[in-house]
């Protein structure tokens, strides 16, 4: 079973109604002894990294997730804040975040001469560093969606599946062991998207 955590962030019924489509049985949930029973996990979040850090200490959950992630070894997908959720702090407030990354978010800042908007929405491309299972099937010459004003700086290039240009050169994707992040949202992203997900199933 995979759990799309809520933690009261996230736009979670268009995740788990892929993975319906996928055929996939999944839960959304944000009780600890649900969490306990997944055997992948998936944090998706959409707005304000200290906030998202403080339901998670609210609703009880980081010690599961730990346990799950790090000890077990489950697989887990974070996409938007989740995957920034995964590094160690952010700019967007003073709350430290899971730290299973070593990696900062920071704000896109830009001079007003060249026209780039903060938050950055819409569809990019990704370049791919090195080969990853989320991307068996993928045609990464198409576009992803992307909704997001905070990035990810990460401290080893080895964390990085693949990057994005957005005025300058970001991480969109990371991977250590059987941590998976998707700065973009594939659920978002039509069949490429559609198709990341299920590779997510298949680990």
């Amino acid at each position: 079973m995979i759990v799309i955590v809520d933690f009261g962030m996230g736009n979670l019924r268009s995740i788990q109604h892929k993975l319906e489509k996928a055929g996939v049985e999944s839960r959304i949930s944000s009780e600890v002894n649900v969490i306990k029973e997944a055997h992948k996990i998936i944090l998706p979040g959409v707005g304000h990294f200290a906030t998202g850090m403080k339901n998670l200490i609210q609703f009880k959950l980081i010690d599961i997730l730990n346990e799950k992630i790090l000890q077990e070894k489950v697989p887990i997908l974070g996409i938007c804040l989740g995957m920034q959720l995964f590094t160690q702090h952010s700019e967007e407030g003073r709350q430290s975040g899971l730290g299973w990354i070593k990696a900062k978010a920071i704000k896109f800042e830009y001079d007003q001469n060249n026209n780039l908007r903060v938050p950055h929405v819409g569809w990019n491309k990704i370049a791919l560093k090195k080969d990853s299972t989320l991307f068996n099937r993928v045609n990464v010459e198409h576009r992803f969606y992307f909704t997001h004003s905070y990035y990810v700086s990460c401290e080893s290039m080895d964390d990085v599946i693949a990057t994005t240009t957005y005025g300058i050169e970001f991480v969109s994707v990371i991977q250590k062991d059987n941590i998976f992040g998707t700065q973009f949202h594939p659920e978002k992203s039509h069949l490429n998207g559609f198709e990341i997900i299920k590779n997510f199933i298949r680990i």
